[in-house]
């Protein structure tokens, strides 16, 4: 899988999340699935992380946003 197809598919599945209202599963998911492929896991910095939990305070639409500015 290229790192453009993973990160895809990291977003799909943070997607999903964000659709049901778990915006905190929304970053884990996002987290978690980009440690997974060797040319995303550097974007994953812990303190990045912390960033995406600290969206989930402002909203369905800052998690959004988070998610979808990885690239």
């Amino acid at each position: 899988m290229t790192r453009a197809e993973h990160l895809d598919w990291c977003k799909a599945r943070a997607r999903e999340y964000l659709e049901t209202g778990d915006l905190a599963q929304a970053v884990a998911s996002m987290t978690s699935d980009m440690r997974k492929h060797p040319e995303t896991e550097r974007s994953m910095d812990p303190l990045i992380a912390m960033l995406g939990m600290q969206e989930t305070l402002k909203g369905r639409d800052a998690v959004r946003r988070w998610i979808e500015g990885f690239q």
